[in-house]
């Protein structure tokens, strides 16, 4: 008869001692860094951090030269580019301001929610896993009393702390899955927050002609420049 090969190391040791919730804990950290390395995936293939081309097409259309900001902006699939071509095309296209600020508004406000996908699953592991930890300790701490009590007066404080350190460790699993993903989320939540203030700066300087950071760095220059020579 072949041997029986059973798993060993600390994660089967774990699985073993806390039962279907360390399992059940276990199954929703590998969920929750497939979530993560999915959204890093999708943030890549966008480039999500890239502002470079923001001032260079702006510049292009407050200078009448508006084919050539549309052009620079054909192809890209960072969601500021996205949105400026939304709003430069329908401006382009005849359409009036208001028209205008509404189709941005559509476009940004869809690629936006592209971007939150499946930050519900993990925001639930997040606030779902400690519970699941808290729920093994006390099923746990349960058997281990019950236990206790089957012993009746030939009470070994082997039995009480071994069930109770079995039944902490669910607690501490569900923290160890918890903290990762509640992290991973604020910041996967601030880099759309930071896109969505950028996003805003930009579609308000197409339709104020606001200055872009080399422009303001000028003016300033020169306001200091004609201040000292007064």
């Amino acid at each position: 008869m072949e041997p029986t090969i059973t798993p060993s190391g600390p994660l089967a040791e774990a699985l073993a001692l806390g039962g279907p919730v360390v399992a059940v804990l276990c199954a929703m950290s590998v969920l929750g860094l497939a979530i993560v390395l999915l959204k890093l995936w999708q943030f890549a293939q966008i480039r999500i951090w890239e502002r470079s081309f923001v001032d260079p097409v702006l510049a292009d259309w407050h200078s009448g030269r508006r084919e050539a900001a549309l052009s620079a902006l054909d192809g890209r699939r960072n969601p500021v580019a996205i949105a400026l071509a939304g709003a430069m095309r329908t401006l382009h296209g005849g359409a009036g301001e208001a028209t205008a600020r509404e189709e941005a508004a559509r476009v940004g406000a869809r690629e936006l929610s592209a971007l939150r996908s499946y930050f519900r699953p993990l925001e639930v592991i997040g606030s779902l896993a400690p519970l699941l930890g808290l729920l093994g300790t006390v099923m746990g701490m349960i058997e281990a009393f019950r236990a206790l009590e089957a012993a009746g007066s030939q009470v070994d404080p082997a039995i009480l702390s071994g069930g109770i350190w079995e039944a902490l460790l669910t607690t501490a699993v569900g923290l160890v899955v918890a903290i990762p993903a509640v992290a991973a989320l604020n910041w996967l939540e601030r880099i759309v927050e930071r896109l969505h203030e950028d996003m805003q700066d930009a579609l308000t300087r197409v339709f104020t002609r606001g200055m872009g950071a080399e422009d303001a760095i000028e003016d300033a220059a020169a306001g200091a420049t004609a201040a000292h020579a007064h």
